[in-house]
């Protein structure tokens, strides 16, 4: 197990008092050696905080007291969310977007966890197949939730054969645990046309209600395809597909509304687009518990950029929010600083992922001639990927050499993580400068005025 790591020093900070400093590593907490930065922030709420610390270049570890009041941060960032080993997945999903990677990217982003902190931290989804005992004993004692669990089926051979993984069958179990102990869990099915859609979607949402009503929401999402895959089953929806989901989706959500109260079942805004459905109403994504996993955020993202200061925002990068650069705080953390350089009157270019375009379109629209939407199409992983999440320096690069000079270009802080694009890139390696804004209706709104 590894010691955490100070990477960040807050001036003034009851850590800078005690005389710690940025590379010195966190041996001990009151006597304690942290698993995880969960455990981490349990041990330095206390107002005494003793840490044994190893610093670089000396061969003596120093013992310091951190005096504090109770509950108050120590004022240090530390270098990751999981000191020990991360729990890798067991599974060979043919629809994971993992396998689908090409080569050469940076090493950490072919890691595949299936590990339930991350679940909490990142919002991670889990399927449970390496959950034990022990796992449950905690999640329970320290009320670690929400928690967001893969489904796909509760068809139990089916969701063996989906995960490839014979624990698969049994590993919902755990989610029942969970359930009846109060912790809060969000589900998800991920559709893969001809494999766990039609019949088999209806019985998983039956199967839902039947087993699992107290889940605080599932989200239906389509398979994300790269270019890369090497699975011949696994292939696109077609629009009537599309449809078909979104017509199981509506049923259910209506017998959940009598049943429950809510509609506890919803469907990605990708469906709607690939259906060329209308998007429902603000009021029937009830709160958007879903938002970071792309279900409602269109309507979010149009309540807040027409001045809702109430409307859900942000984005969470999908499968690498918690790699590399992100903060061990988890996803909920801001994940890049926005940029703003001002050139006052210039047009304002929105860059944003092909799926984001056909939303922005017609809203920015109607600001007129000055702003304008440039998609770009992502050459680097292909297939059906179309998200602002996932775009690299390379794709940016190749749609900004073709655009004016002078113009200002704004860029959402959805595809950067502290200032690097998943292909390694930076905004250093861009033809034009850029304008990093937090990827929220309010944040662009602000950004186009010019008051953020």
């Amino acid at each position: 197990m590894s010691a955490p790591k100070v990477t960040a020093l807050l001036e003034g900070s009851p850590a800078a008092a005690a005389g710690l400093e940025v590379g010195d590593e966190l041996l001990s907490l009151n006597g304690a050696q942290p698993r995880d930065v969960i455990e981490y922030r349990q041990l330095v709420d206390a107002a005494r905080v003793e840490v044994v610390v190893r610093r670089p270049g000396s061969a003596v570890d120093r013992r310091l007291r951190v005096v504090k009041d109770a509950g108050q941060p120590l004022g240090i960032e530390v270098s990751a969310a999981v000191f020990d080993r991360v729990r890798t997945c067991d599974n060979h999903c043919a629809f994971c977007f993992i396998y689908q990677l090409p080569k050469g990217m940076r090493r950490s982003l072919y890691l595949k966890d299936d590990d339930y902190r991350l679940s909490f931290l990142y919002g991670n989804f889990t399927t449970l197949t390496r959950f034990t005992e022990l796992d449950a004993e905690r999640v329970i004692t320290e009320r670690l939730g929400p928690l967001f669990v893969s489904i796909h089926a509760t068809d139990p051979d089916v969701r063996a054969a989906m995960l490839r993984n014979p624990r698969g069958a049994t590993s919902l179990r755990w989610l029942r645990v969970l359930l009846d102990a109060g912790i809060e869990v969000h589900g998800q099915v991920v559709v893969c046309p001809g494999v766990n859609d039609g019949a088999v979607l209806e019985d998983t949402m039956v199967g839902i209600v039947d087993e699992y009503p107290e889940l605080a929401s599932v989200g239906v999402v389509p398979l994300g395809l790269s270019r890369f895959s090497k699975e011949p089953d696994m292939r696109p929806h077609s629009s009537a597909e599309a449809a078909r989901v979104l017509d199981t989706i509506h049923r259910h959500q209506d017998l959940c509304a009598s049943l429950l109260g809510r509609r506890l079942v919803f469907a990605s805004d990708e469906y709607y687009l690939m259906a060329g459905r209308p998007f429902p109403e603000a009021e029937a994504y009830e709160g958007y518990p879903q938002h970071e996993n792309g279900i409602g955020m269109v309507r979010a993202f149009e309540a807040a950029f027409g001045g809702d200061a109430g409307a859900a925002h942000g984005v969470r990068p999908g499968f690498f929010a918690w790699v590399d650069g992100a903060p061990p705080a988890g996803y909920r953390s801001p994940r890049a600083e926005p940029t703003a350089p001002r050139t006052p009157g210039a047009p304002v270019a929105v860059l944003t992922g092909t799926f984001g375009a056909e939303v922005l379109g017609p809203l920015l629209g109607e600001l007129g001639d000055a702003v304008r939407v440039v998609p770009v199409e992502n050459h680097y992983f292909g297939g059906t990927i179309g998200v602002a999440g996932l775009l690299t320096a390379s794709d940016v690069a190749r749609v900004l050499a073709g655009e004016p000079e002078g113009h200002r270009y704004l860029l959402p802080d959805a595809c950067l993580s502290k200032g690097t694009f998943l292909d390694g890139g930076t905004q250093s390696d861009l033809p034009r400068p850029v304008e990093v804004v937090a990827t929220d209706g309010r944040s662009l709104r602000r950004a186009i005025e010019g008051t953020s």
